[in-house]
């Protein structure tokens, strides 16, 4: 958890709408934009030291979780956010890092539940979300024409839910793909971070759309996936869309 490039994330001024309390977490490598039906920062400053501390502890005696590339086998009395990252790498063929953005908003996002009744976690274009009434979320796909131009509705009976976002040209996450954006949902935020990096990794031209979005419907727990590289998009799964003019 480290080494970390700071990129102005201008994303989050796309945020729209008055029924939620807005505000910010930023804790060295991790960086939260958080929506509640209050200000929860000082609690959600708690937590992201919590999860922060048991994964650099984790880390420390098991340096392999942080480096590789490849699925890990945690031992016994793992923690649970460990196990989590783990389990949902190794469904997507990847390293347990792979999933760590999703997994913080999510465990962060459902321990601030016992305060607030709907909580949206944002980690870096990873998304944890449990909402009352339905919400729309902006695809940013960098320089892409198709950036801010379409919009997954959610409905609140979907929720809590994670939407999690892989590119490789925006930010400073490792891809090896040339996808401008790779968005997968699942119930699951660590799940759905994992796969949008390895579907994210298939994508290098245009026509590798069809291949990412079949890894990820093969995948069981993810409910769709989106993926967009210069003007060219594609869809699967269970997601409604909608334009953005």
């Amino acid at each position: 958890m480290s080494n970390y490039i700071y990129e102005p994330r201008t994303y989050r001024n796309q945020v729209h709408g008055t029924d939620l309390i807005s505000f910010g977490v930023t804790i060295k490598e991790t960086d939260l934009y958080i929506r509640a039906r209050k200000n929860l920062r000082s609690k959600a400053e708690r937590l992201v030291q919590k999860y922060r501390s048991i994964l650099e502890k984790y880390i420390v005696r098991y340096p392999d979780f942080l480096m590789t590339l490849e699925p890990f086998s945690p031992g016994d009395n793992t923690p649970l956010i460990v196990k989590d990252m783990a389990k949902s790498a190794a469904a997507a063929g990847v390293g347990p890092m792979a999933a760590v953005a999703g997994a913080i908003a999510e465990y962060v996002g459902r321990e601030l539940l016992e305060y607030s009744s709907e909580v949206i976690v944002e980690n870096g274009g990873d998304i944890f979300m449990k909402s009352l009434s339905p919400r729309t979320v902006s695809i940013y796909a960098g320089k892409s024409p198709l950036s801010n131009k379409i919009a997954l509705e959610i409905s609140p009976e979907d929720t809590p839910l994670g939407i999690c976002t892989s590119s490789g040209t925006v930010g400073h996450s490792l891809s090896y793909g040339k996808a401008d954006a790779v968005v997968v949902v699942s119930p699951s935020a660590s799940l759905a971070d994992a796969v949008a990096t390895a579907a994210g990794n298939l994508v290098k031209t245009g026509t590798d759309i069809q291949a990412g979005l079949e890894f990820s419907e093969k995948i069981p727990g993810v409910k769709g996936a989106l993926i967009i590289i210069n003007d060219k998009m594609g869809v699967r799964g269970n997601l409604k869309l909608s334009r953005i003019d």
